[in-house]
């Protein structure tokens, strides 16, 4: 308790929870990428050189999936995630003459299903929700998928509420996106912030008014162009200490 005097010369009583609502700022609501941002994207390498016979086979499906959902988005013609990913596989597929076989769609669906998380993630997230974060979802994937994603890796129950494209049929970065979860959480973009491995994900997620980390995964760093992220990490637990260090201390 703290006491002030009032114009009338009396003493009165502060609360406490006033006193840190005027010295604590109001901690953003982090919104965190599902693939490859907390789970690791390498693990689907092996069967994707395997069908292929490449060794970076599944980076070229990955950049070919991100850019025809957001072709797709562009055109209005929405399809879910997995389905496009499909589509480009078989795509990639046809250009080289190999058949797929159901063996290895099995596969791939299994190993996208069960993505482990990246070593420092579970660990990051504990110390961001002790500190008073406020932790959410954010992915292009279906509701389903990355509910099984999740509880796959052991991340489920760290998430107060889980949030997918399906919801508005488009596909990150469409402002539409963004401005879904503002609007199911009621708060408007400062209150915001994206963590992500993907440039074109920040981007989005600034160009909208949040903030937003990039996380330096292997093969991802910032555009020179564009709106750019408020902060950049190697791993989740460099940008959870730069967000405890900027935002609660």
């Amino acid at each position: 308790m703290s006491n002030a005097i009032s114009a009338a010369g009396l003493i009165r009583r502060i609360p406490t929870s006033e006193i840190l609502e005027t010295v604590m700022p109001t901690l953003p609501l982090l919104v965190f990428d599902v693939n490859e941002t907390l789970l690791d994207l390498e693990v689907m390498s092996p069967i994707f050189e395997h069908i292929f016979r490449e060794k970076f086979a599944m980076r070229e499906w990955f950049a070919n999936l991100i850019l025809y959902s957001e072709a797709l988005t562009l055109a209005q013609s929405y399809a879910p995630f997995t389905d496009i990913g499909a589509a480009v596989m078989k795509m990639l597929a046809d250009t080289r003459g190999i058949q797929i076989t159901e063996a290895d769609k099995r596969a791939l669906t299994d190993q996208f299903s069960t993505m482990p998380a990246h070593p420092e993630v579970p660990g990051a997230l504990r110390r961001l929700r002790q500190v008073g974060f406020r932790l959410f979802t954010l992915t292009n994937n279906l509701a389903e998928v990355q509910g099984r994603q999740l509880a796959n890796a052991g991340l489920v129950d760290l998430f107060e509420r889980r949030f997918s494209v399906n919801e508005v049929r488009q596909h990150k970065p469409a402002r539409e996106v963004y401005t879904y979860v503002e609007r199911q959480l009621q708060v408007g973009p400062e209150h915001l912030f994206l963590v992500a491995a993907h440039t074109w994900d920040t981007l989005g997620a600034v160009a909208a008014g949040w903030g937003a980390a990039l996380i330096k995964r292997p093969g991802n760093d910032i555009l020179g162009v564009g709106p750019q992220p408020t902060l950049v990490g190697t791993d989740l637990e460099d940008v959870a200490d730069q967000l405890i260090a900027r935002i609660v201390q």
